[in-house]
């Protein structure tokens, strides 16, 4: 993450939108070469530490930095002030509090940035038909991702990537507003936890620590 950064950086002297859209589900607890719960690194750690790692970048280009969640972040019950239990979570449960982190890194970073210029939303793309949750041995997965009748409850990649595209391409604080959590051009309800401002701002901090990143104000 660290080389792309950099790449990045060397490769486009404007960043106007950073989209953070990698994420995926594992069947079974794993820990990556990092030390952390594979899921909870990919989803969560690894945006925030891209965003960290261009924020001046970010900052100077007013750029808007869009993170890809789910409505899977209704399903947690819990918080995030113990990051170990947090990591000791696997597979749609640790999914659902990925997506949870997403919506607490977008409403944390809207409150530190959007003064200084940064725009940033999250979104549900939808039911998407794709094979991010190929590993999952869920019942409830397997129904929807992998029967032969997935197309009557998924939408195709092109209608998933139309929240981003338009989130994109739209005008901040015109067409869509910072700090919020979108679903088809709307704001969109999120898990009651998401708007626990405190949660958000230990969320961040304690990521920042794990990455080992200074905890940027």
């Amino acid at each position: 993450m660290r080389d792309l950064a950099q790449r990045l950086l060397d490769a486009y002297p404007r960043i106007d939108v950073l989209a953070n859209n990698a994420g995926g589900m594992m069947n079974t607890r794993e820990t990556t070469v990092d030390g952390f719960e594979k899921t909870f690194q990919v989803n969560h750690l690894a945006p925030v530490l891209l965003t960290t790692l261009l924020l001046d970048r970010l900052v100077q280009c007013r750029a808007s930095v869009l993170n890809t969640s789910s409505m899977a972040n209704k399903f947690v019950r819990t918080g995030f002030d113990d990051l170990d239990a947090v990591q000791k979570q696997s597979g749609s449960v640790a999914y659902s509090s990925s997506k949870l982190a997403n919506i607490l890194f977008t409403k944390e970073l809207h409150r530190r940035y959007h003064g200084a210029g940064i725009s940033t939303a999250a979104f549900h793309p939808g039911p998407v038909a794709s094979n991010f949750s190929a590993e999952v041995d869920n019942p409830m997965f397997g129904v929807i991702y992998r029967s032969p009748l997935r197309h009557l409850a998924l939408i195709g990649t092109e209608q998933g990537s139309d929240e981003l595209v338009w989130l994109a391409s739209a005008t901040p604080g015109v067409d869509w507003r910072s700090g919020e959590y979108y679903h088809k051009h709307k704001v969109a309800k999120a898990n009651k936890l998401a708007d626990d401002a405190g949660m958000a701002e230990r969320l961040w901090e304690n990521s920042l620590e794990l990455l080992g990143e200074r905890a940027v104000s």
